[in-house]
């Protein structure tokens, strides 16, 4: 039996959680926290133990590549063998990749360590963590909140990878420059990890799978029932991502400069309000899902955004690019807890690590692919061909993934939600063999 929700009957943007929903909470922070600060010093780090650009560059493409197969592996059988287990032993690998990086300076070691360990150049998510922490988060609301739960767990993220970033000065602050300083976030890097083994440790059994596989299914990497609805998903989220990577920020940062000569202190307050906006907007995307439902708010808050993505590449001044920028940041991220709230509710209960972590690397690995192509596409800085072939590209997605998926509804919007959170099991137990509703 699941643990008592705390805090039910709390304001509508704050859900009401189990002990495991609130450690979850806890653990995301710790997380991106670490990987805040180790994203802003690794690259300076790396420098200073004697690497060239090359060799920094294979143990980054090592780390996120290692991230992505590690991923694709553990979330495949953590329904099965245990969710505490594979999230014990990622944390297990991140603090034993933490600190060779601490000892030793040779690349090859480093980048054995980086496939093997948890390592984030980028300060975004890598490794299993998410994709099962997002399969058990379910499992500690009601289906009614569960998209509240998702958007809070966000927001959480994103504020505590921002501090994180900060403190990355810490060092300096304390009279450490250069190597030492750098070696003692590293060092703090492997510790984030030991807090985070701790925190497992403390999850219920309720935070395991609810088992509902027929008798008969053979499931591939860790899918049986909802194997065509996460592939599909899968598809369509890779596609929006590949769209994404013409607009990552360090691109979009470089075009305002080719375009505008916008300086350094320009380009840090476009982005720290597009970043604040970002966050903000995910208060608002459970309320406008229980009005239009899950899929309606995916589709139809992207939407707007991308047409507000596409008219960047046509304003006449840094102002009014940067301000239709700003605009379309309060809408662009109300579909990432929706989708990850989406995909939990119409997978079974037990592929659900398993289909985080597909749809996390589906999504990871085209927007890596993309930023190949920008070169060409900002050859003509004038006329701002990423934000156009983005914006065309996320339009075409929203319009497949809605004439896709129209019909499969979450329980929440089919019925009544009950007091349980594990009530999300029972249509998961009446769909056909591809996932989709009998």
């Amino acid at each position: 039996m699941s643990a008592p929700l705390a805090g039910a009957g709390r304001a509508t943007w704050l859900p009401a959680l189990t002990p495991d929903g609130w450690l979850l909470f806890a653990t995301a922070a710790v997380r991106t926290f670490a990987y805040g600060f180790l994203s802003v010093v690794l690259g300076l780090y790396l420098d200073a133990l004697g690497l060239d650009a090359a060799a920094i560059g294979a143990v980054f493409t090592a780390a996120l590549a290692g991230g992505a197969a590690m991923t694709i592996w553990l979330t495949a059988v953590a329904d099965r063998l245990g969710r505490r287990r594979v999230l014990s032993a990622g944390a297990v690998l991140m603090g034993l990749a933490g600190a060779v990086f601490a000892v030793t300076d040779q690349p090859a070691v480093l980048m054995f360590a980086a496939i093997l360990g948890t390592i984030s150049p980028s300060g975004k998510e890598v490794g299993p963590f998410l994709s099962v922490e997002q399969a058990i988060l379910p499992q500690t609301t009601p289906d009614a909140q569960r998209t509240s739960a998702f958007a809070a767990y966000n927001v959480v993220s994103s504020l505590a990878g921002a501090l994180g970033a900060l403190a990355a000065a810490l060092p300096a602050l304390l009279g450490l420059d250069g190597l030492a300083g750098y070696r003692l976030l590293v060092w703090a890097y492997a510790a984030a990890a030991l807090v985070l083994l701790a925190l497992f440790a403390r999850l219920s059994s309720a935070a395991e799978a609810q088992q509902t596989k027929a008798a008969g299914a053979r499931p591939r990497l860790g899918l049986h029932r909802s194997r065509g609805v996460v592939l599909r998903l899968a598809a369509l989220f890779a596609v929006d991502s590949f769209a994404g990577g013409f607009v990552v920020q360090s691109l979009v940062a470089y075009w305002f400069y080719l375009r505008f000569g916008a300086d350094m202190a320009a380009l840090g307050l476009i982005f720290f309000g597009a970043n604040v906006l970002a966050a903000l907007s995910f208060f608002a995307a459970a309320p406008i899902a229980r009005r239009i439902g899950l899929l309606n708010t995916m589709v139809f808050t992207h939407l707007p955004s991308n047409v507000l993505l596409m008219l960047v590449a046509l304003m006449p001044s840094l102002e009014l690019a940067a301000a239709m920028l700003l605009v379309r940041h309060l809408l662009s991220q109300l579909d990432v807890p929706t989708r990850q709230s989406y995909t939990m509710a119409v997978v079974a209960p037990d592929e659900r690590s398993a289909a985080a972590g597909l749809t996390q690397v589906a999504r990871t690995a085209a927007a890596a692919v993309a930023p190949g192509f920008t070169g060409a596409a900002l050859a003509v800085p004038a006329l701002g061909l990423p934000f156009v072939i983005a914006g065309a590209l996320k339009i075409v997605y929203d319009l497949a993934i809605l004439a896709a998926f129209r019909s499969l509804r979450p329980p929440e919007e089919k019925k009544p939600s009950t007091s349980s959170p594990a009530a999300a099991a029972a249509p998961a137990e009446r769909r056909s063999g591809d996932g989709a509703p009998e």
